[in-house]
């Protein structure tokens, strides 16, 4: 099958975790075709070269999300092609903005905001939450609820249409319409409590920051007279929420193909942290968490299936909307081949502790640092090593820093003698230098791996420290005991005090060490490993499928209602050939009689089975009654072995007793 992969700010082209997790995936589907569609932050100025992908990724087409509107990825418009927004145009624009608008921007009239606007209420007064989003309260009017998830899919859904239809929707999404109707969202009533506050400026910052998120809806991706696009796919699989997941959308809401959401990471849950350490004003804040909320529960339940990487993001998707029955958990799969050399060589009885990973606040490296101060009470020999870059938070390089001096003042410098030169039992390294040439070098030199964040999504320094079979004592953050699983100590974040008495008591005990380390170990092979995730999403692949087996684009027969119909004609009717030649317009364009049966017709059992009554012949005679059932049967007899109009040479055949 065909597969649309959706991804933002990774694969093919950027690296990190994201890109890896995608080429696994398609390096390990080999019997599926791949387009990938991605979104990146920033325009390229430089393109980069493309790395070397597998054989069955047909094609990559990258657009950005900021920055100018790139031409060559401008969908082609209607007749107003090039042209300015009309009055007509304008009018759309005012009714389908509006109603976006109108469903993010207010609360229930029952007084609790709906599920769109509770994220983004909460987000607005006390920041991002830290642990899960606010729960809807038990008295929300769950109508009231729906209708605003109902205007906010019309309006979405309208600036599309309105985006194919016309060329011009970024200048409208830009222009003094959209603010007025923001404005106006705003000062009405049922207003977000922090709307009404908002000023021209942040009225402004809103519009820029809609008119980014609703890029997708411009592109040229949905296909054309020349490319099918996203309409010739046969499933949309969007890697993460959000901007990613808004092209699945539209090629739901036009060809019907079925959308698999996958989410590592939660993206509300993302917007919501970095929205609350960016400089902006609380209206702003309020208004686009709260259209992110929006856009995230249209995305759950539009989506076929959700597959969440853990437990912990499957409870946010839950309180955001999305129907249990729909979600399925599959882990990330990891490559356990570079660490299988640190598992199987002899057991480290030195005194280490090990950190890796990204330096940022919400690893809580202050926490460590004093846990290890009571630690070195304990085990003087003990020494700790912390091995990572800078994060991606704008404070990483201020904190690392901060870690720095705190470790030098911790811990002074230390010699055995006035003549040995003194050490400092704490270090920063990073992989890649000559001390840590690569990751599981890392894993290797320690007895026990910590893991001390107060925020954390999936722990992947656990997993791979679980493959190197190291022992672990990590804080209870995120998905950090659905991993563990009872093979590691976890304690709670921001307790030094407790940190210190379990990794005291793990590096005074070899064999405990030992047992966890080999029981960590198994639960990682068996749960985490590429395999065992490519081997769900192949089975995932064939089931969603199943339900739709045919291309909706390529099913051109429906019902009364408009519903696709794959089977309407069997699969024989579209064997190439004069003979297989449909459609209503050619039968009644040469009538079908006893006498002769034109070459081109489509045979009886290949045709609808209301074309094939309505192509029959009446005798002159009457209908139903006195003739009519051996006209009926005079028909078959006529259609089954043919006349002297038969130009193929099969009724000859059939007649000489060849066939």
């Amino acid at each position: 099958m065909r597969i649309g992969l959706l991804t933002e700010g990774g694969y093919p082209y950027a690296s990190g975790e994201s890109h890896a997790w995608c080429d696994r995936l398609v390096r390990g589907l080999t019997g599926h075709d791949f387009e990938v569609y991605t979104l990146s932050a920033e325009p390229r100025r430089d393109a980069p070269p493309r790395p070397e992908l597998p054989r069955h990724v047909r094609l990559v087409h990258s657009a950005p999300l900021g920055g100018g509107f790139p031409a060559g990825r401008r969908r082609a418009g209607g007749p107003r092609r090039g042209r300015t927004p009309g009055r007509r145009e304008r009018r759309r624009f005012a009714e389908c903005f509006g109603d976006l608008v109108a469903a993010f921007a207010t609360v229930s009239p029952g007084g609790g905001p709906g599920a769109p606007a509770v994220l983004a209420g909460g987000a607005a007064h006390g920041g991002a939450p830290a642990g899960y989003p606010p729960a809807v309260p038990d008295g929300a009017p769950d109508d009231s609820v729906t209708s605003k998830a109902d205007r906010f899919a019309s309006g979405l859904y309208g600036l599309a249409e309105l985006a194919r239809e016309h060329r011009g929707l970024p200048a409208l999404l830009h222009s003094e319409d959209a603010v007025r109707l923001l404005e106006a969202a705003c000062h009405g009533p049922h207003a977000l409590p922090a709307a009404p506050g908002a000023q021209v400026n942040d009225l402004l910052a809103v519009t820029a920051g809609l008119a980014r998120a609703l890029r997708p809806l411009s592109l040229d991706w949905y296909g054309d007279r020349q490319t099918p696009g996203l309409g010739g796919v046969d499933l949309c699989h969007a890697t993460s929420g959000g901007a990613a997941a808004l092209p699945g959308l539209l090629a739901k809401h036009f060809f019907a193909t079925p959308l698999l959401v996958t989410e590592y990471g939660v993206r509300l849950r993302e917007h919501y942290l970095a929205r609350a350490a960016a400089p902006l004003s609380a209206p702003v804040r309020a208004l686009l968490a709260a259209f992110q909320g929006a856009l995230a529960a249209e995305t759950y339940a539009q989506a076929a299936l959700i597959t969440p990487g853990n437990t912990h993001a499957r409870r946010w998707q839950e309180r955001c909307g999305a129907d249990r029955a729909r979600l399925r958990t599959v882990y990330p799969g990891m490559d356990a081949t570079p660490f299988a050399a640190v598992a199987d060589a002899a057991a480290d009885d030195s005194k280490t502790l090990v950190w890796v990973g990204n330096v940022e606040p919400a690893k809580d490296l202050i926490g460590l640092l004093h846990a290890f101060a009571e630690i070195r009470k304990a085990e003087p020999e003990a020494t700790l090593r912390i091995v990572g870059g800078v994060g991606r938070d704008p404070q990483a390089p201020g904190y690392l820093a901060h870690c720095r001096a705190l470790a030098a003042q911790l811990f002074p410098d230390e010699a055995a003698d006035v003549r040995s030169v003194g050490e400092n039992p704490v270090s920063f390294e990073e992989v890649g230098s000559p001390e840590v040439p690569a990751l599981e070098d890392a894993y290797a030199s320690g007895a026990v791996v910590v893991l001390s964040s107060v925020i954390e999504g999936f722990p992947r320094s656990l997993v791979e420290a679980m493959f190197c079979g190291r022992a672990t004592v990590s804080t209870d953050a995120g998905a950090v005991c659905e991993v563990i699983g009872g093979t590691g100590l976890v304690v709670p974040p921001r307790n030094p005090r407790a940190l210190a008495e379990a990794c005291t008591a793990l590096l005074g005990d070899p064999d405990r060490r030992a047992r966890l380390g080999a029981a960590a170990r198994a639960r990682a092979l068996e749960l985490f490993t590429v395999e065992q995730n490519v081997a769900a999403f192949r089975g995932i692949y064939l089931e969603l499928i199943s339900h739709a087996p045919a291309r909706p684009a390529a099913c051109r027969a429906r019902d009364a209602q408009g519903v696709p119909q794959p089977f309407a004609r069997p699969a024989e009717s579209h064997v190439p050939g004069r003979w297989a030649t449909t459609g209503a317009a050619t039968r009644a364009a040469v009538p079908v009689t006893r006498a002769a049966v034109p070459a081109g017709r489509t045979p009886s059992w290949a045709a609808p089975a209301q074309e094939r009554t309505a192509a029959l012949p009446v005798p002159a005679g009457g209908g139903a009654e006195g003739g009519g059932a051996s006209g009926v049967r005079g028909a078959r007899r006529s259609v089954r072995w043919g006349a002297g109009g038969d130009q193929t040479g099969v009724t000859g055949a059939k007649e000489r007793g060849q066939w």
